[in-house]
């Protein structure tokens, strides 16, 4: 429709939606005629503090989630929290497991805050608005240093190695599974597996399920309605994840809250174990 509307490379395309809608504009922008402007007007609260920000854009296949994509930076990321008052409460949790994340990776004391003042985030007003703008600038911050994910940047993919495997595994269902709620789970498993291998305590994976509980996000593999596959499978799906390196798994592990680091070069048979364990 862009081609057929004849838009030039100057011309600009509008991503106004959720992550789905931004993903899809951008990466349109990005292969249309070489690459066009593009401007996101993330309307989800996971779109305005993640997917709207770094230039990533992606598009899902039977073999996993947003193998197919292009690095597209947007002219300007417009995010107006207001529209955030008609989003579903289901969307705004989802949203806010990435919201979570930031403080987790190397923030601990937003996550302590989060802690103290998530009912006010979900609640609106000043604290939202925070909670919203120091997302961005954590996401910001790394991107600038990382642009292409060579490095620090994978870091903004704790819980996304397990999460994506979920959503792969039900079949990008939202019925069952939307993106925030893989993301929890991910980070649960992420602390738990931390833990199973001495890098952190099981106490600082106790600490991030509590938190994410009480906001209503799920934290383990049996609250995926249908059913999952086995350990196998999903270790299949895990094999499918971008920062695979010549069949060596890259996982975001921790060693405490706000602790993560990139682990490269996990042994499988680590993973299928854990795997094993909490299916």
């Amino acid at each position: 429709r862009v081609l057929s509307a004849k838009l030039e490379r100057g011309d600009v395309v509008i991503a106004l939606g959720g992550g789905v809608v931004g993903d899809l504009a951008g990466f349109v922008a990005g292969i249309v005629r070489r690459g066009m402007k593009f401007v996101q007007m993330p309307t989800s609260l996971l779109a305005q503090v993640d997917s709207s920000v770094g230039g990533k854009t992606g598009i899902n296949t039977v073999h996993g989630k947003n193998l197919v994509g292009v690095f597209q930076q947007p002219s300007l990321v417009l995010a107006d929290t207001g529209v955030l008052d008609t989003l579903p409460e289901r969307e705004f949790r989802a949203g806010y497991a990435e919201v979570a994340k930031y403080g987790l990776i190397d923030r601990p004391d937003f996550f302590a805050w989060l802690e103290s003042n998530w009912q006010a985030v979900f609640a609106g007003g000043a604290e939202r608005v925070h909670a919203i703008a120091q997302s961005c600038q954590a996401k910001a911050d790394m991107v600038e240093r990382d642009e292409y994910e060579t490095g620090d940047r994978a870091l903004l993919n704790l819980g996304h190695t397990f999460g994506h495997a979920l959503e792969a595994a039900t079949g990008y269902d939202s019925a069952r599974l939307v993106h925030g709620e893989g993301v929890a789970i991910g980070m649960a498993l992420a602390h738990r597996f931390s833990s199973r291998l001495n890098l952190c305590s099981m106490d600082d994976a106790t600490r991030v399920e509590a938190h994410l509980r009480a906001v209503g996000l799920p934290v383990s593999l049996a609250e995926v309605p249908g059913g999952l596959p086995g350990a196998d499978r999903l270790l299949e799906y895990i094999m499918q994840d971008k920062k695979v390196s010549r069949g060596a798994l890259t996982f975001i592990l921790t060693r405490g809250v706000g602790q993560s680091f990139v682990a490269k070069e996990v042994p499988s048979s680590e993973v299928l174990s854990f795997l094993q364990a909490v299916t």
